[in-house]
Parts: structure tokens; sequence; C-alpha cells
């Protein structure tokens, strides 16, 4: 009875605080109400967690898929943070996340940490779109772990806009990134990468 009481008072202590929580059924919201504050006793942002929730309760999502993919949000923020460092910020959390998901691994997180200048916040979004895009994990990381001590935010952008723009056409990714980067100096290995990186890789003809 004084467990039950005590994890009663914490819960409406958190929900009196961030009223949002009210949306979910009251098995979740103790639930994830716990994650929150474990989160933010050692110093991960709770936003990110909040919004989680949120989005599936918006979604219409059951509670068990939505506890667990708060707790799964709260384990990879807290492994991006110790791949990144413990000042990292939330934005460049929750893109080190998104990187982590889309198959970067914590030492290529690490790497980028060591060789770029903060915020990192564009390099580890424009790492995780362009595996989204197809370019495999490996080789999206060697060129943005390349151009990370030099490029601009802008130039990283621009980099991942031409490589959707020549995948559009109908380019394999993982040439196109080869010879996006081999025109800017960067050579790294790909399996289907083009025999010629003075040109951009032509799409398949059209019938």
């Amino acid at each position: 009875m004084m467990l039950a009481a005590l994890l009663l008072v914490v819960q409406v202590g958190v929900a009196a605080q961030d009223p949002r929580l009210e949306r979910l059924d009251p098995e979740t919201r103790s639930v994830v109400v716990w994650v929150v504050d474990s989160a933010r006793a050692v110093g991960l942002p709770s936003e990110p967690l909040i919004q989680r929730a949120l989005e599936g309760a918006t979604k219409g999502a059951a509670g068990p898929r939505i506890a667990a993919a708060v707790r799964r949000l709260a384990t990879d923020l807290g492994t991006a943070r110790t791949a990144l460092s413990q000042r990292t910020s939330a934005p460049e959390l929750e893109a080190g996340v998104a990187a982590l998901r889309a198959g970067a691994s914590p030492e290529v997180l690490t790497r980028l940490r060591d060789a770029r200048r903060p915020p990192l916040t564009m390099a580890l979004a424009v790492l995780a779109d362009l595996v989204a895009s197809g370019v495999p994990a490996d080789s999206a990381s060697a060129v943005v772990l390349a151009m990370a001590p030099t490029a601009r935010d802008a130039d990283l952008v621009e980099f991942r806009k031409a490589v959707e723009r020549d995948i559009s056409l109908g380019a394999p990714p993982g040439a196109s990134a080869a010879v996006r980067a081999a025109n800017t100096g960067i050579r790294f290995g790909t399996s289907d990468a083009a025999q010629n990186p003075s040109q951009p890789p032509r799409p398949p003809s059209r019938p």
C-alpha cells in the first residue's frame, strides 16, 4: 500500500506539471512518467520522450506500444549521449538517435564528434537522411566523416540533395554517393560505384 501510494503521488505530481500526459491512460502514463523522471535524473532531455508518447496517443497506438517506444527512445538517447558527450544538446541527441536507428554505429558518432566542431545536428541529420535514401550505412558514414572537418552545414545539405536528385533519376544510391564524394575530393569504397567518378551516375535509359 505504501509503494502504491508513493507511485500515485509521483504520477499525480508529474502529471500536474505537464498536463499533456493526461491524454494517456493511467497505466501507460505511469510508465511514461517513470521513464521521463528517470531520464531527467541522469540529465537526458525529457521533451522528446513526452512528444513520442503524445505522438503515439495521437495515432491511437495501444498503451504498451507507447510505453515501449518511450523506453526505447530513452535508451537510444542514452546511447547517443555516451557516443557524443555529456554536454551534447537535445537537438544533437535526437539527430544522433536518428543516425543510430538508420544504421550508424556509436563509434561513428564518436568519430564525428572528434572530427567536427559543434553543433553536430546537421551532420548527423544528413547521415541519417543519406541512409534513408538507400545509401549503405558504411558508405554514408564514410563520406560524412570525410566531409566533417571542413564542410559547412550548407555543403552537407547540398551534398545530400545532389545524391537524392541522382537517386530520383534512377542512379544507384551507393554509386551516387561515391561519385558525388569523389567530385569533392573524397574517395571511399562502394560495391556499385561508377567506374568513372568524374561524371555523375547516369540513370538507366528509358524505353
